[in-house]
């Protein structure tokens, strides 16, 4: 477990597509997410207001050079075609039904890997929630790999990397490092923006 927040040195430096920048720049959008940590991590990605953000971050994935993986809701990988297409672009269904013991199934997979950051919306829906979920959070203490915390804000056309933490187990200290990080950040449907607290549909508070 972390003893800090402080954000670890970069140390892996990214080249994406300039081409997907160009065509991202057309529609008065900009990337700005520059390297990583490390070979293993977590993305966290927010604000997540409409279906719109899932194709804006996988054109950011292309252009920055992430080569992340992602979660997504495990019944769009039952339909014909999409699911295929979602394993090609890296997703990896959520298993909602035991989420702890999922968390130690990621854990192990990430540490065979050479390589592997895991990109996390934690609102989990780009409905209004009263929170987020603390998946990536149990995650993030299983590992004690760095988390790295994008936005996607519609009020300055940017998707930006914020920045990097190690989280310390202590929630409040982490979420208030958190919503430090994403203050003044804005979904296309601001309304719909869940506060950063965590939260569960079976508990108020995690």
């Amino acid at each position: 477990m972390a003893l800090a927040n402080e954000p670890p040195p970069i140390t892996v430096p990214l080249k994406g597509s300039k081409l997907v920048r160009r065509l991202l720049s057309l529609f008065g959008w900009r990337v700005d997410i520059a390297g990583l940590p490390g070979p293993r991590g977590i993305l966290v990605v927010y604000p997540h207001t409409s279906n719109l953000d899932f194709f804006l971050g996988i054109l950011a994935k292309s252009a920055s050079g992430v080569p992340a993986n992602f979660l997504a809701k495990d019944s769009l990988f039952t339909l014909p075609l999409v699911g295929q297409w979602l394993r090609y672009l890296g997703g990896k269904a959520v298993i909602r039904d035991r989420p702890q013991g999922y968390v130690k199934v990621l854990a192990q997979e990430m540490a065979q890997a050479a390589f592997f950051w895991l990109a996390i919306a934690p609102e989990g829906t780009r409905k209004y929630t009263p929170g987020w979920r603390s998946g990536f959070y149990h995650l993030a203490l299983e590992t004690n790999y760095p988390v790295g915390f994008v936005s996607i804000d519609y009020q300055s056309k940017t998707i930006q990397l914020k920045g990097f933490l190690l989280m310390t187990g202590v929630q409040t200290t982490d979420l208030e490092k958190i919503q430090q990080l994403y203050a003044g950040e804005v979904g296309r449907y601001p309304e719909n923006m869940a506060p950063i607290v965590f939260w569960s549909p079976t508990s108020s508070n995690k």
